[in-house]
């Protein structure tokens, strides 16, 4: 089984039997989007976490043994992503990654921010206007050394 059939599966026992993701990175005391990530198939779970996801969503060993194989990260089909979240997320770095690079530079120097140490945080907060979405990106300063 692949992690991408794994992943179908894990949503739609998850769908089923009314688990939140919350509930599920809880479980396994993993943080949120990384949990959502690794369920969808961009992080390997330790088998302690695919057991425990497994009994929780009464899976098959074929899904848990997936779920801890090493994943093709940041895989996507195509070009521009057409669901509406997914593509604003690519539109703001399409729009503000060059800005981002050049401010990153600035303030640390000539290198990269870490996909790899890294946490990220998904947060609202209220405002006038509407609700805001938070999107927090944490990653180690990486210098490029020659």
């Amino acid at each position: 089984m692949t992690k991408q059939q794994a992943a179908e599966i894990v949503a739609a026992e998850r769908f089923r039997r009314g688990i939140t993701w919350r509930e599920l990175a809880e479980e396994i005391g993993r943080p949120l989007v990384w949990t959502i990530a690794a369920l969808q198939g961009q992080h390997p779970l330790t088998d302690e976490e695919a057991g425990t996801i497994g009994r929780l969503l009464e899976l098959d060993e074929a899904v848990v043994e997936a779920l801890e194989k090493q994943p093709y990260r940041g895989t996507l089909d195509g070009g521009a992503p057409s669901d509406p979240t997914i593509y604003r997320l690519y539109e703001v770095v399409s729009v503000y990654g060059p800005a981002i690079k050049e401010a990153i530079h600035e303030e640390f120097g000539d290198g990269i921010m870490s996909a790899i140490n890294f946490e990220l945080d998904v947060a609202r907060r209220p405002h006038p206007d509407g609700d805001r979405v938070v999107i927090t990106l944490d990653g180690k300063f990486l210098d490029y050394r020659w």
